[in-house]
């Protein structure tokens, strides 16, 4: 990852089962997307491959323990990290993973602006394709009423980071965003597997095509805005010509505005 994105950090405290699978290896803590928790990756150890380290506490360490399930369920569907390693106690969760081959689809755009029609059409096909699995295989509900129970509660427990607001909501306060999205209610159902925070950092790309994906404790049923919303914000930094073509590339001609804003409202309670 570019350098912006992680910084070189000691290694932290560690359970001793873990500590011994790490020993040799160089420490950089991800400054993106932790939700709360911290996330590490591993490198330079002679013969070894990178590794990365997600560790939680409290609501978090159910959060890590939700994505240690998911990751064993879709690894029969799309190519995911291997586990290595977790452990879980009453208050912390600690998973240590492989990382996956490739460069994020952020470090495609940031190094290959021109190329950036084709990266767009290589993240419209990952979607395509995992859309595309049967609902009827995937054991975990993520639709946006079952969203709506946490982000109620996470509002109630005062979780919210409004600071970290997207700049069409800076100086929201999370009740506005909340009842913002009530007006935006009822949504018409259109469930399908979804992988529940698709950002430009979470999918990998390699020759061209995307090779697997990340941060996958959100992964269940959902409508299919709530992938295709947070991957048309996020190319919203490449310009919109970008957001465009994800959904012509996609196969959907004139996007719902209506379920676009409402589930990038509701990414902001997350």
């Amino acid at each position: 990852m570019d350098g912006e994105r992680e910084h070189p950090c000691p290694p932290p405290p560690l359970p001793s089962s873990i500590a011994a699978d790490v020993a040799g290896y160089a420490w950089a803590r991800d400054t993106v997307g932790e939700s709360g928790g911290t996330v590490y990756r591993l490198h330079g150890k002679a013969g070894a491959p990178d590794l990365f380290l997600k560790h939680g506490q409290g609501t978090v360490a159910d959060d890590v323990t939700d994505e240690l399930v998911r990751l064993g369920w879709l690894a029969a569907h799309s190519q995911v990290p291997a586990v290595r390693t977790f452990l879980r106690t009453p208050d912390e969760a600690w998973l240590l993973m492989t990382a996956i081959p490739g460069r994020t689809a952020y470090q495609m755009l940031v190094a290959q602006p021109d190329n950036g029609p084709a990266i767009v059409e290589a993240l419209a096909v990952y979607l395509r394709q995992l859309h595309a699995i049967p609902t009827a295989a995937c054991p975990f509900n993520a639709d946006h009423t079952f969203r709506l129970s946490q982000a109620k509660a996470r509002i109630a427990a005062s979780l919210v980071d409004t600071d970290d607001f997207d700049d069409a909501q800076t100086g929201w306060t999370a009740d506005r965003v909340w009842n913002a999205m009530q007006a935006l209610l009822p949504l018409a159902p259109d469930p399908v597997v979804t992988h529940g925070d698709v950002s430009l950092d979470n999918i990998l790309i390699e020759n061209g095509a995307v090779v697997g994906c990340i941060d996958v404790g959100r992964a269940g049923i959902a409508d299919r805005y709530q992938d295709l919303a947070i991957l048309w914000n996020c190319l919203g930094e490449f310009g919109p010509a970008l957001q465009d073509r994800l959904f012509t590339s996609y196969g959907i001609s004139a996007p719902d505005k209506r379920k676009l804003d409402f589930h990038l409202l509701l990414d902001e309670l997350f």
